[in-house]
């Protein structure tokens, strides 16, 4: 459970990040969901209240929505895969409470546009940077930061394929200080005092304490903090390499008149480069079947590429919204994520492109 492994990631993620107030957690979507509790009380959201969102991203990140009883309102992306801020600020209504923007791939799209809506509306900014440990951005002071200061709430993942990569945990950041104090305790079942504050407390009484929240079980264990402890020395290196492969990928796919990669964006200035994504040309407009086809070809070869993500109106719980964001439709139905880990060399890559090359009307 809760120990000095904790305490030192934490202390050891706010040292290389930037970000305050670090908090180690189980997961990014119970990062997620911690955030818009602890919002939900500081700031007495009430039911229906809405969080303007994107559809193109895994489930957690709207599910969690769904979990506090709040409505998610989609926003379509733009060419970075991430929210259009041109298209956000029509969506803002006085029941909005929150933007959660999701940085694709460690992509931050144009999250400093959007950190600037969110502060001229009075609306908290939640980073799902589930991808994004190791992103560095161009602020506007003219520094180099890590992505995250622009958020009321960032919160990264440390699941098994991520960057930093642990069995599964992550670890979310408050900017402000109160409300990290009640994200924590909202963390570990709402109790004023956790185990490890109680046990090293002198005096009598350790045992007692106060619920004034009921909480969830949310907090990180010394086992995954150690994991990440060691794997954070290597984040930098590791993603440095992940660039490389994927400069790699850019020159060789270079002569593919069908296929677009997708770019950081002119905001990022070092990107994570979680994922490699590509977008086909859609030879059927109205579905994936083309896309399908590319990558059932690619299976056959034992190359196993994945799409990041199925549009989210398509499954059921949120088909109320779908046809509202045509962008992140089509990219949907074009988007094949080739693979990419540290074990892979160029020789690795060049079988993949070639596998792409055979395929012909590429």
């Amino acid at each position: 459970g809760l120990g000095y492994k904790t305490v030192d990631f934490e202390k050891k993620w706010t040292e290389y990040s930037g970000l305050p107030n670090s908090l180690f957690i189980s997961s990014n979507t119970a990062g997620l969901q911690l955030a818009l509790r602890t919002f939900s009380i500081s700031d007495s959201w009430e039911k229906g209240d809405e969080i303007i969102t994107t559809p193109l991203t895994f489930v957690s990140t709207n599910h969690v929505i769904l979990h506090e009883n709040l409505k998610p309102i989609f926003c379509d992306v733009d060419e970075s895969l991430c929210i259009n801020p041109d298209i956000l600020e029509s969506l803002i209504t006085h029941r909005t409470k929150a933007v959660m923007f999701v940085g694709m791939g460690g992509n931050p799209g144009r999250l400093d546009i959007i950190e600037k809506i969110c502060s001229r509306n009075n609306l908290r900014l939640i980073l799902d940077a589930a991808h994004m440990a190791g992103t560095y951005v161009n602020s506007s002071d003219g520094n180099v930061n890590h992505v995250g200061f622009e958020a009321d709430a960032t919160v990264f993942s440390f699941q098994a394929v991520k960057n930093l990569p642990t069995a599964d945990s992550g670890v979310i950041c408050f900017k402000d200080k109160e409300c990290s104090i009640l994200g924590r305790k909202l963390s570990w079942l709402g109790i004023d005092k956790d185990t490890y504050a109680r046990s090293g407390t002198k005096g009598q009484y350790l045992w007692k304490y106060d619920v004034p929240h009921v909480g969830f079980k949310f907090n990180g264990n010394s086992i995954m903090a150690a994991i990440a402890l060691v794997q954070l020395k290597y984040l930098d290196e590791d993603n440095d390499y992940r660039n490389t492969l994927c400069k790699s990928y850019e020159k060789m796919l270079k002569p593919m008149k069908n296929i677009s990669i997708i770019k950081d964006s002119d905001y990022c200035y070092k990107s994570s480069k979680h994922l490699f994504q590509i977008l086909v040309e859609n030879k059927n407009k109205s579905n994936s079947y083309y896309r399908d086809k590319i990558m059932q070809s690619m299976y056959d070869y034992n190359i196993f590429p994945g799409v990041h993500y199925v549009d989210n109106t398509e499954y059921n719980m949120y088909k109320k919204a779908r046809g509202k964001c045509p962008k992140s439709f089509d990219f949907s139905n074009r988007l094949i994520s080739l693979p990419l880990h540290l074990g892979l060399t160029d020789v690795d890559l060049k079988r993949v492109t070639d596998v792409l090359l055979e395929f012909g009307e590429i």
